[in-house]
């Protein structure tokens, strides 16, 4: 099957030489840094369920997870496809702004868009707020791939599809099973484990005064 649709990537790497080269500099580095950005939001989201319910920690747990499994599944799934790179399969096509990645470094789809696509839902799913960061990210994330040359739209596209969809099945079927592992964990007596999922909710107690039993005669 010819997934090649060259003429997009043609026009959309020509713009991408016309465009200054700190947009040109950005965009190289963009999508590494927004893995770090992911990375850091998955830590933030883990460390502020540990003091939230049981089930809101085990789906802070899966997240990254739920990641991991979609970039194994894109894996997967590039090696049976075997797509050379537009930056060497486009004729006539300018130069890509990243290295080419060397043949058998197949082109899809993109890994670095699944890893947006699965971070940005599996994140949303923790909480429902950061939709408005985590979804601009992912679509530039991927957008910048075929930015710098070394992908399709097609790649980046069916990536944030695939993405998407597994980290939303893994982190649905998992998180029975991680809810129960989390209970088991912050009522055990290691405390290696209690520190890791956290106290859970806390509790304040209000006590009532003792003057407030007592009626007025």
């Amino acid at each position: 099957m010819d997934f090649v649709d060259s003429g997009l990537y043609r026009d959309i790497t020509d713009y991408a030489h016309g465009t200054p080269a700190w947009v040109r500099h950005t965009a190289e580095i963009g999508t590494e840094a927004g893995l770090l950005v992911f990375v850091a939001l998955f830590v933030a989201g883990w460390w502020r369920a540990r003091h939230s319910g049981t089930r809101a920690f085990a789906i802070a747990v899966l997240a990254p997870l739920a990641t991991a499994v979609a970039y194994v599944c894109s894996e997967v799934l590039k090696s049976g496809v075997t797509q050379e790179r537009p930056c060497r399969a486009v004729t006539d096509a300018a130069p890509s702004l990243a290295e080419c990645p060397p043949h058998g470094d197949w082109s899809f789809p993109s890994n670095h868009a699944t890893i947006a696509g699965a971070s940005a839902l599996a994140l949303v799913l923790v909480r429902r707020a950061l939709v408005w960061l985590t979804a601009p990210l992912a679509l530039l994330m991927a957008f910048s791939r075929v930015f710098v040359g070394v992908h399709y739209p097609h790649d980046v596209a069916a990536g944030l599809l695939l993405g998407t969809v597994v980290a939303f099945a893994v982190v649905r079927l998992g998180t029975r099973p991680a809810v129960r592992l989390a209970e088991a964990m912050r009522a055990s007596s290691a405390s290696t484990a209690r520190w890791f999922t956290g106290p859970g909710p806390e509790t304040v107690a209000h006590a009532v005064p003792p003057y407030a039993t007592h009626r007025r005669r």
